[in-house]
């Protein structure tokens, strides 16, 4: 668009040096006076826009009235030209343009209207974000009078285009029908439509439900509902879809007396009912009632028409998202857990929150699964892609994942499986997962991650810290690639610990990167409330708060610290060629040394335990069980067994000077207070004790 008198060469000025600009009080100042131009320098960034006195005069504004900040000008702009200036700015940010500009009216001080011109330039950091804009502001009056005389156009026509233009712009971001209604009850709507009283009433069960009147103290009592058959105008209209313009008083009472009693106080001089049709069929009936005119011009009536063709179209798709996102968000639910089971020694909370912005449905699950063992698995995925489809595939996948997991395979296993099934299931979707499998009474924390996020553990102390897990392929896509084996990363949970898994909706923000997502999440949650379910209402209202365009699911789960210790035994099944599974034995091992007190024997318990599975896994076909257990009597005793499948029995010997082996039992033996072999049907069990209380 072009700046117009001085304004195309102003801009050019500024582009070939916007260094010259800074400050704002230096900007166009030899244009000011001749053209009444004025400019201004917005940073995007603190918010602060720096205007010269030549602007300010343009907004008939006062130095002292002005406090360097945009929303002090909304007392000069407009209502309707504000959110279409407000638009305009952020899609030529939004799509990386480097200018633009636009006409709009202000009010000056004594009530008058003034065309304004203003046009700005983008300036960006070198990550192409929009940091600054610099531009002129001017009066435009007397340039679009002289356009509007030569188009034989008057200012009344041209404000009454501007109603239907203005409101067809504010419609467009109404999304809801409740959306449409707070438009139309806005304080600025009346003055908008130039009209001193509004009505608006929907169509429902064959009566007419009145949801938007105005001003206050407007409202005529008996008319909340009533049937399309009664003697009313909006009754009217709805009954023969045709507007009724009402060009006087006396018409008005004449033809219809039921109600003229009612609003004969106001001042009313004449009226425009109008039916709100779409698809050949109304929806509703809009009411503008004026107190400062009589009759209606061929203009008006035209006019008229359009805004209520205008706000029906909205009123159709508000009520079409409506019904769309009632169905997505009942067949989300659906999807979804219908409760989550009470676990013993944990807590836990979920939540799953849609999207608000753009599209309502996604792919984000959430589970818990109780297991044998005092065990607990934690699922939390994201189906790619927001439709019912992603939804009816992320149920199958739930279900399955559940299936594995219930059926005592590993977590690595549960994935791979997985896996396989959503490749199979000849669909081209993939998902991401993290499926985290906790024994509770130790507080190993078994974690195989599928192209998702990383999770977070919060501690005891409210601290939050990003815990890094090696991954692998998104379900399906490991399987399409042939590259099943996912890595288990082990960790400990501590009682009070909280573990968090949640979806990528809760970590990318529009303009930032990953990284910058869980600084500011690990903020969030340091300084979110103690109370879990507390911390998860709190993590949804804030992304609801920033609207996010995906959806976010989230699974807390913070483990007891009352919780008791099994007074029987603990058992882990490690695989021969699986190094994962060791290092997770391990973790166990050290778990069940501390939960059970044996902290001075921790490190001789361990030593033993990893040479006795050590053992197994390197003389034996197959893999090794390893069981702790407490032994009653009068004293206490911890016993560890390794069993394998080999019958062949251990043999003590003693290693030559250059041996690398055949020390491992001689060590047993010196470290445990007792230790044997036992056999046990086609394999044995080598066992050790150790005394806990002399």
């Amino acid at each position: 668009m072009n700046a117009g008198r001085g304004g195309g060469e102003a801009v050019e000025r500024l582009r070939r040096a916007p260094e010259e600009s800074a400050g704002g009080a230096r900007i166009l100042h030899e244009y000011g006076s001749a053209f009444r131009m004025g400019g201004f320098d917005w940073d995007l960034v603190s918010g602060m826009m720096i205007m010269d006195d030549a602007a300010l005069e343009v907004f008939d504004m006062d130095r002292e009235e002005y406090d360097d900040r945009p929303e002090s000008l909304g007392s000069r702009v407009l209502p309707d030209e504000g959110r279409r200036l407000d638009t305009m700015v952020a899609q030529a940010l939004k799509e990386g343009s480097d200018q633009y500009g636009a006409y709009f009216r202000i009010r000056r001080r004594d009530g008058s209207h003034q065309w304004t011109h203003t046009q700005g330039l983008v300036h960006r950091d070198d990550a192409g974000r929009p940091v600054r804009i610099v531009g002129v502001l001017r009066d435009a009056t007397h340039e679009l009078t002289e356009s509007a005389a030569r188009l034989g156009l008057d200012e009344g026509r041209r404000q009454r285009a501007g109603v239907v233009e203005g409101t067809t712009a504010a419609l467009a971001y109404a999304r809801t029908v409740q959306d449409v209604i707070d438009l139309l009850n806005d304080s600025h709507a009346l003055e908008h439509f130039g009209a001193a009283s509004l009505v608006m009433g929907l169509v429902e069960a064959g009566r007419i439900h009145l949801v938007a009147e105005g001003p206050d103290g407007a409202f005529v009592p008996g008319t909340r509902f009533t049937r399309v058959d009664e003697p009313y105008p909006m009754s009217e209209v709805i009954r023969t879809l045709r507007p009724r313009f009402i060009d006087s008083a006396r018409d008005f009472a004449d033809s219809f007396p039921v109600l003229w009693p009612h609003i004969s106080g106001l001042g009313i001089t004449a009226a425009a009912y109008l039916p709100l049709i779409a698809q050949a069929r109304p929806i509703g009936a809009l009411g503008l009632l004026y107190s400062d005119k009589t009759g209606f011009s061929e203009d008006e009536r035209t006019l008229l028409v359009a805004l209520g063709s205008s706000i029906a179209q909205s009123l159709q798709r508000a009520m079409l998202y409506e019904q769309e996102h009632d169905l997505a968000e009942g067949l989300q639910q659906a999807m979804l857990p219908r409760r989550i089971p009470e676990v013993p020694g944990a807590q836990t909370a979920v939540r799953y929150r849609s999207a608000r912005l753009g599209r309502d449905i996604g792919g984000d699950w959430y589970d818990i699964i109780p297991l044998p063992g005092g065990r607990v698995g934690a699922v939390i995925g994201d189906v790619q892609g927001h439709d019912t489809h992603a939804a009816a595939v992320m149920g199958q996948l739930r279900i399955v994942l559940r299936a594995y997991a219930a059926e005592g395979h590993p977590p690595a296993t549960v994935m791979a499986r997985a896996s396989v099934f959503l490749h199979e299931l000849d669909t081209e979707r993939f998902a991401t997962c993290t499926y985290a499998e906790v024994d509770l009474a130790t507080g190993v924390v078994q974690v195989v991650r599928a192209g998702h996020v990383d999770p977070l553990v919060r501690e005891v102390d409210g601290s939050c810290r990003r815990i890094p897990v090696e991954g692998g392929l998104p379900l399906g896509l490991s399987a399409e690639f042939g590259r099943l084996d996912y890595p288990v990363t082990t960790l400990e949970l501590d009682p009070g610990q909280t573990l968090m898994l949640y979806t990528d909706g809760l970590v990318e923000k529009p303009g930032a990167d990953l990284d910058e997502g869980f600084q500011w999440l690990t903020s969030l949650v340091r300084r979110g409330p103690g109370d879990l379910q507390q911390l998860a209402d709190h993590l949804c209202d804030v992304v609801a708060d920033r609207g996010g365009e995906d959806d976010v699911a989230i699974l807390l789960l913070r483990r007891d610290g009352g919780f008791a210790v099994p007074a029987g035994r603990f058992r882990q099944h490690v695989a021969q060629s699986d190094p994962e599974a060791l290092s997770s034995a391990r973790h166990m091992v050290r778990a069940a040394v501390r939960a059970w007190g044996a902290e001075e024997r921790a490190d001789e318990i361990e030593l033993v335990a990893d040479e006795l599975m050590t053992n197994a896994l390197m003389h034996t076909d197959g893999g090794a069980i390893v069981t702790l257990r407490i032994l009653a009597g009068p004293v206490r005793r911890l016993r560890v067994e390794v069993e394998d499948r080999s019958s062949a029995l251990p043999r003590r010997r003693e290693a030559g000077e250059a041996g690398v082996s055949g020390r491992g039992l001689l060590l047993v033996d010196q470290i445990s207070d007792i230790w044997g072999v036992e056999s046990r049907g086609g394999g044995k069990c080598v066992w050790s004790e150790f005394t806990l209380e002399r």
